[in-house]
């Protein structure tokens, strides 16, 4: 399996990942270089099962393990049902530990996630293992005399996150967590040959944590790099909108809300995301780069960005309904072939409002919070600005019925050019 879009005959896929800006730190540039450029090395990257879906933060190692099989990498999907048990340490507070049965079905519904990014065929066939198949097995005993000899206490202690939770207390199970991750590089080395781990920064001391384990066990070499942290330039936490995390699960976040997302991306990081997340070659990036700062106005990096994105994560179907539903909720296409669904995220996302009956068109654009007023209401349907399913209202006392709701119970309402909301009729 090749990567047509890598750029051919200039840069080889680690000079493709540093222009990117996607190596923040490596156990040594050259030996990374010699795995990624110099034939097919099985890699690993792990996620753990904190909440029933991936989130957007997860998303650089999703497109990176993508990414790294393209050019001909075999991937390990590690779902971590051991140590999802017990949590990586926060610096805020020890964590919340869920229930065994709680995390199993996580994991299953993450393992099910994560299947459409990577391809299971082939010479380079990804895998999804987990860590439990191995680390549920050991008892108290061999975990301690085999895995936790190897640890000096010193270096553990050494570990950011661990000094910032010295003074307000930290328990042994996050302590040791550093352990259980080592634990699983120097396995799936063992089990399936395995040299090459990455993951987030955040992770670097674990990471490194595993590549020496792997060493003073005798094996190796293996080696490990990370991702940088994705930021927003606002300050604000990438990963969130207003209606607050953004799922990787369509039932958790709609595919509209998820499109929305990477559309509303500030200028000043779309560049950034689109180096980070997008499989276009470098000069298809430099040239979107240039038209973007020409015409910023049309945003067209933002929406390449968001259509690549979702039809990566959705599929092409719900990409497509998303722009339809972008543009037809300011009257730039029929709201009646948007799907049910799509047209409720949509609504919701903008602000819907439920109601047991339908008043006259003022009363709805004060019920929807469009207005203050139904002094207003009137004076923006005078005005000629005020809107139901796209259709302009000119008459003040103009009311609606049945025969008007999209799907038989929902209303788009809409002020002006810019500002919309939706209406759902009970029962």
């Amino acid at each position: 399996m090749t990567d047509s879009n890598l750029p051919q005959g200039r840069d080889s896929l680690t000079d493709d990942l540093l222009w990117r800006g996607l190596i923040q730190d490596s156990t040594g540039l050259d030996e990374l270089r010699e795995l990624l450029d110099g034939g097919s090395t099985t890699f690993y990257v792990g996620f753990d099962p904190t909440a029933p879906s991936l989130h957007i933060g997860n998303l650089m190692q999703v497109v990176m393990a993508r990414r790294l099989q393209q050019a001909g990498h075999r991937p390990l999907l590690l779902v971590g049902g051991a140590t999802g048990q017990i949590g990586d340490p926060k610096e805020s507070a020890e964590r919340t530990l869920n229930p065994p049965e709680v995390i199993a079905g996580w994991v299953e519904r993450i393992r099910e996630q994560l299947s459409p990014f990577v391809t299971y065929t082939g010479e380079n066939a990804a895998q999804l293992v987990n860590n439990l198949d191995w680390t549920g097995e050991m008892s108290v005993v061999e975990f301690l005399r085999d895995v936790g000899k190897h640890f000096p206490v010193n270096k553990m202690l050494a570990r950011e996150v661990v000094k910032a939770r010295l003074e307000t207390g930290i328990s042994y199970t996050e302590f040791s967590y550093q352990l259980l991750q080592a634990n699983d590089y120097f396995e799936l080395h063992r089990r399936h040959g395995c040299r090459l781990q990455y993951g987030g920064s955040d992770q670097w001391g674990n990471i490194t944590a595993g590549v020496d384990y792997i060493r003073r066990r005798g094996a190796g070499p293996v080696e490990a790099f990370t991702t940088p942290l994705v930021t927003k330039a606002d300050g604000t936490k990438f990963g969130k909108s207003e209606t607050g995390t953004v799922w990787l699960d369509p039932q958790m976040t709609s595919p509209y809300a998820f499109y929305q997302f990477w559309v509303n991306a500030d200028d000043r990081d779309v560049s950034r995301y689109l180096r980070y997340f997008s499989f276009r070659s470098r000069e298809e990036l430099e040239e979107l780069e240039k038209a973007t700062a020409e015409r910023p106005q049309a945003r067209l990096a933002q929406r390449a960005l968001a259509e690549e994105l979702t039809t990566l994560v959705h599929g092409e179907r719900e990409m497509a309904q998303a722009v339809a539903a972008s543009q037809a909720l300011f009257g730039r296409g029929s709201l009646d072939e948007l799907a049910p669904d799509t047209l409720r995220a949509a609504l919701t996302e903008a602000g819907l409002v439920h109601l047991d009956e339908l008043p006259d068109v003022a009363g709805l654009l004060k019920e929807s919070g469009l207005v203050p007023s139904m002094k207003e209401a009137r004076r923006v349907i005078a005005e000629g600005g005020a809107y139901v399913n796209n259709t302009r209202i000119s008459e003040v006392d103009a009311t609606v019925s049945a025969d008007d709701l999209l799907h038989g119970r929902y209303l788009v309402l809409r002020r002006g050019k810019r500002s919309f909301a939706g209406v759902e009729l009970r029962g």
